[in-house]
């Protein structure tokens, strides 16, 4: 505005600098522009695009520092420069960052997250009902259900998961559950915890027993016949059920779903081999030790199901073993310990 007049549709020469570090900081890049302004007597310009005076604009590292913008208007046109201005770029130029070593995604779905030091990729993942959680200030994608080649029903009638929860293929094999992290061993919960990250191959431990449904961390819980105090007999029933782990439309068997299985089985030889031969394709998993997450018993395989046992603070899980006294039947474990799961659907 000149003489309290707008400077409406005539050339306004401008001179931009990018300054480094603070207001007052060493301009990295300096160009100038000679734009038109329109009838309210603005200009539109984009920076990167004049005569150059000094720097290059290309090679910036907006990611090293903070940056600023300085603008010097003359509405004369010309080099005079009257009226300045300079404030904070807030926001990192996303795109002109990538051109100077930000990591992209290679796949559909890959996520970028900043570690306070760089730009990290977050791999996408396959699994279905995943989520995406915070595990010690780190995004994490959690639990989910991997799609096989589909779902099987058995001689029940009723339909199941081809493979256990957390698992990357149906067992061809009964597997030695002495190793930790086969492919078809799938993961370890605690019974009535939902996939936070606790059920993985290697978890962190903590001593500290949950208050409440939800620890709020990826730690195995290790203190106690029941990682919860008090015990809720309410986790894990039925398909809305709180803390259910199954993918949509499938839950937690319960005991009867599963001795009902297992009275469709041959257990001659009483090794494990009833469930293998079994549609459901069972195998030996070991459990995780409810006292410090260890990884242990590996010639049997543990399932929880969602039945409340008759003491207080344990469930039932199924359990195929090498042991013909566990093999093909159903016991009560302490909450605490990390089983298999495999579900079934509503």
């Amino acid at each position: 505005m000149a003489s309290n007049q707008w400077v409406a549709g005539q050339v306004v020469g401008m001179q931009i600098s990018i300054l480094k570090g603070s207001a007052v900081g060493t301009a990295v890049y300096v160009e100038t522009q000679t734009p038109t302004s329109n009838v309210n007597g603005l200009v539109s310009i984009e920076i990167g695009t004049g005569s150059v005076v000094s720097g290059d604009f290309t090679t910036i590292v907006w990611s090293n520092d903070a940056y600023f913008i300085k603008t010097e208007t003359d509405p004369a046109g010309g080099a005079s420069y009257t009226i300045s201005g300079t404030s904070q770029l807030l926001s990192v130029p996303y795109a002109l960052n990538a051109k100077n070593g930000v990591a992209l995604g290679a796949n559909a779905g890959d996520m970028l997250y900043w570690d306070g030091t760089a730009w990290v990729v977050l791999a996408a993942t396959t699994n279905t009902d995943a989520t995406l959680q915070m595990i010690l200030g780190v995004p994490t994608w959690v639990g989910g259900f991997i799609q096989g080649d589909g779902d099987v029903t058995t001689a029940t009638g009723k339909t199941w998961g081809d493979r256990n929860l957390g698992a990357t293929q149906v067992a061809q094999e009964l597997e030695n559950g002495t190793s930790v992290g086969t492919p078809a061993q799938g993961y370890w919960y605690q019974w009535g915890r939902t996939a936070d990250g606790h059920e993985l191959p290697s978890p962190g431990t903590t001593a500290v027993l949950s208050t409440t449904d939800t620890p709020g961390h990826a730690n195995f819980i290790t203190d106690g016949l029941d990682w919860r105090s008090p015990s809720n007999d309410n986790l894990w029933q039925g398909i809305s059920g709180i803390n259910n782990p199954c993918p949509a439309l499938f839950r937690l068997p319960t005991e009867a779903e599963f001795r009902a299985e297992i009275a469709t089985w041959d257990l001659t030889g009483s090794g494990g081999e009833g469930g293998f031969a079994s549609p459901l394709k069972l195998t030996f998993t070991g459990v995780h030790w409810m006292t410090d997450a260890t990884h242990s018993l590996g010639d049997r395989g543990y399932y929880w199901t969602s039945t409340i046992g008759a003491s207080a603070g344990k469930s039932i899980a199924v359990a195929i073993s090498l042991n013909a006294y566990l093999d093909g039947d159903t016991h009560e474990f302490q909450r605490a310990f990390g089983m298999a799961v495999r579900c079934i659907k509503d």
